[in-house]
């Protein structure tokens, strides 16, 4: 019976030290593994201090460039929104051009339609359009101005009058998409039935002819249509709009072609998209996503592709909106690098000729603070001329006009936004 004990305690004993043993090399392998672990975290952390180290250094401004943005000097509320033209409003650095070389339109020198309802209430529907469904004129705090805030169900938004367009333009909007934005907002340029004219035309290819440009969460759609034709068709899946935030749209129309830009470049090129006979004299806005919400304002259609060389050479004159500014600042938008460089081309092929640029707002807000930025936006202009296209700045001199020589009455957004121009004149 002895023995017997013995032989079960030293049994015993081996399985315990073999689950004993087989325990250690389990708990030494956790222990290696998770000093593994340990070592990469560690190694990452340091890679991740080392690059935030890098992007500091190249993000964050210098003392002299801190100590220049701080003092810089006030705005005034002469573009859109309604800023009070009181508050103090300080320039920032200016965005840079290089990444928007893509951007080959050029506005031309007369506004055939500018609306960013300041004319209208808060809570209203705008004065100027008609719709079937819900709407209301608002402010956001992602952007300054007043905002057509789209939400109708299924609903259409029409201007309520024509517009001559002619074979070539632009049309400029600005967009806030809701985060239920899925099928996107249509803009529809289209032509009317003169013998069945509608002041709410919600049909789903209104008029006689026209084209959808719908801008989706995930791309770019464009559709020309005729009675009884096929659709003509076009498709971009480049650069689709940001929900939540605010997106500039560009479209160009150039006879039968269309053009979009988005975000610094050219998203949808189509050369034959609109049909022939097609002449455009109405615009509305539709959503056919029952959840979707989106915000519109700043809409502006201008001529296109002005002949720069004629016009600055021949006639010694060159009138431009091409070149756009941050709201109450000097710093020029990114959009604005084709007319600057159609500028400079000009420039460059003539290095005999010198101009003045001359900056000029509307009436809005203070006189002496317009004058000072407009100034202010000669200047800018002056110098990305300089440093970006590489035109001598001793042929360039600069001259502030303010609200003083109004080509319009500061009346209509239309006309206030005719006043806000850029002017080139040859010495």
């Amino acid at each position: 019976m002895k023995r017997i004990l013995i032989l079960v305690c030293i049994s015993m004993l081996f399985l315990l030290s073999s689950s004993a043993q087989g325990w250690i090399e389990k708990a030494g392998q956790r222990v290696k593994n998770r000093v593994v672990e340990k070592v990469e975290n560690r190694i990452d952390q340091k890679v991740d201090n080392t690059t935030d180290k890098v992007l500091d250094s190249v993000e964050k401004p210098s003392k002299k460039q801190k100590k220049n943005n701080d003092n810089a000097e006030e705005g005034t509320a002469d573009d859109v929104g309604n800023t009070d033209e009181n508050a103090e409003i300080k320039s920032e650095s200016p965005k840079k051009l290089e990444s928007v070389t893509a951007y080959d339109f050029v506005p031309g020198d007369k506004i055939l339609f500018f609306e960013d309802f300041s004319q209208d209430a808060i809570g209203d529907f705008p004065a100027l359009w008609t719709t079937n469904g819900g709407g209301e004129v608002k402010t956001v705090n992602k952007a300054p101005g007043k905002w057509l805030h789209m939400n109708g169900e299924d609903a259409v938004y029409c201007y309520s009058k024509e517009i001559n367009f002619p074979e070539n333009f632009i049309v400029e909007f600005d967009l806030i998409p809701d985060d239920e934005y899925g099928y996107g907002i249509c803009l529809t340029l289209y032509q009317e039935n003169s013998e069945d004219p509608k002041e709410v035309n919600s049909d789903l290819y209104p008029g006689l002819r026209g084209l959808h440009i719908t801008s989706l969460k995930d791309g770019w759609e464009t559709k020309g249509y005729d009675t009884d034709k096929d659709w003509l068709t076009g498709q971009g899946s480049k650069a689709p709009v940001v929900t939540g935030e605010p997106n500039h749209v560009i479209v160009w129309i150039q006879k039968r072609r269309v053009r979009i830009y988005h975000q610094g470049q050219k998203v949808l090129d189509v050369p034959t998209n609109i049909y022939a006979e097609t002449k455009f004299n109405k615009l509305l806005f539709s959503g056919w996503d029952r959840h979707s919400a989106p915000f519109v304002t700043n809409i502006k259609i201008t001529t296109a592709s002005p002949d720069t060389r004629s016009k600055l050479i021949t006639e010694g004159k060159l009138v431009t909106y091409g070149i756009t500014f941050d709201v109450n600042k000097a710093d020029i938008k990114p959009e604005s690098y084709g007319t600057l460089k159609s500028i400079a081309d000009v420039l460059t092929e003539n290095p005999g000729v010198k101009v003045k640029i001359t900056g000029h707002t509307d009436s809005d807000g203070d006189d002496a603070k317009n004058l000072e930025l407009s100034k202010r936006r000669a200047e800018s202009v002056k110098n990305e001329l300089n440093a970006k296209f590489g035109i001598d700045a001793s042929r360039l001199t600069t001259e502030g006009a303010g609200e003083t020589k109004p080509v319009a009455p500061n009346d209509t957004p239309e006309n206030k936004a005719k006043n806000r121009r850029v002017e080139f004149l040859k010495l």
